[in-house]
C-alpha cells in the first residue's frame, strides 16, 4: 500500500492542505472525504462517536485511530489509551498531535488486554468480509479484560440497493450486500483497493452469539448507522 491516507493526514497537519481524499466503492460513485473532518474535535463528532468516547472507561484501545482525535479526547479525560493504526502516516500524525501511546499495528497482532476497545468510523470495516467476522471477534474477545466492552459502529447499507419503486435489486446469489470494494485516491494517485465491510446490527448480533459474546444496540443514527456494545 502507498499509505495515501497517511500522506493526506501529514499534509494537512503540516499545512500542505491543497485537496481532499477521494473515495469510491463498487456500488457508489466517487465522493470527497474532507481532511479537516479527520481532525474533528468532540463537538464536531457524530452523536454515535460522542456516545462511544463518553462510554469509554479503563484502559482503552483505539483501533484505526487515524489522526488521533478520539484518543486525544480520552487522554484529556484522564483515560489511559493506546492508539493503533496500520497507516504509518496516521500514527505519526497522532504522535505529533500529542497521543502518548500510538503504534503502527494490525488489531490481529495486538496482545495487550483492555477494558474498552473502540472501533469507530464504521468499525466493522476492518473485518473486510463476512467470513472474517468470527476471526476478528474471537481475537477481540481474547484481549478484552473481564467486565470489558467493545464499542463498535457500522451502517446497514441495504438502502443503497433500493430502486425508485421501493424494491431491492440485490443478487440473491452474490455475497453479503455489505461487502464492498473500497477505493481511495489522493493527489492523482490510486491506493490499492481494499475490502471493507458494512454490517447490519442483526448480522453482527448473530456473529457475536456464535462465539459466546453478547451484543447490545446502544444508539441509532440518522443515516442507517448504529453504535453497539459487545461484551462477555
Amino acid at each position: 500500500m502507498k499509505d495515501l491516507f497517511g500522506k493526506a493526514l501529514l499534509d494537512y497537519y503540516h499545512g500542505n492542505y491543497t485537496e481532499d481524499l477521494k473515495t469510491a466503492t463498487n456500488i457508489s460513485d466517487e465522493d470527497v472525504l474532507p481532511l479537516p473532518y479527520l481532525f474533528r474535535a468532540f463537538n464536531e463528532m457524530p452523536k454515535l462517536e460522542q456516545k462511544a468516547v463518553q462510554l469509554s472507561k479503563g484502559k482503552t484501545l483505539d483501533v484505526g485511530c487515524g489522526s488521533g482525535s478520539h484518543s486525544l479526547y480520552l487522554q484529556d479525560k484522564g483515560i489511559q489509551v493506546k492508539a493503533i493504526d496500520i497507516s504509518d502516516g496516521a500514527v505519526e500524525v497522532s504522535q505529533q498531535r500529542g497521543v502518548k501511546n500510538a503504534e503502527v499495528l494490525n488489531i490481529l497482532d495486538e496482545t495487550e488486554c483492555f477494558d474498552t476497545i473502540l472501533l469507530l468510523m464504521n468499525g466493522t470495516g476492518i473485518f473486510q468480509e463476512l467470513s472474517q467476522i468470527s476471526t476478528y471477534l474471537s481475537h477481540l474477545k481474547t484481549i478484552l479484560n473481564e467486565g470489558g466492552q467493545i464499542l463498535i459502529d457500522s451502517s446497514d447499507i441495504k438502502y443503497m440497493y433500493q430502486d425508485e419503486d421501493g424494491g431491492f435489486w440485490m443478487d440473491a446469489n452474490s455475497s453479503y450486500y455489505g461487502e464492498l470494494d473500497y477505493f481511495l485516491s489522493y493527489k492523482g494517485q490510486q491506493e490499492s483497493p481494499m475490502k471493507w465491510l458494512y454490517l447490519d446490527f442483526n448480522t453482527l448480533l448473530t456473529a457475536c452469539i456464535a462465539i459466546g459474546l453478547k451484543c447490545d444496540l446502544i444508539l441509532e443514527g440518522e443515516h442507517h448507522d448504529y453504535l453497539a456494545k459487545i461484551y462477555c
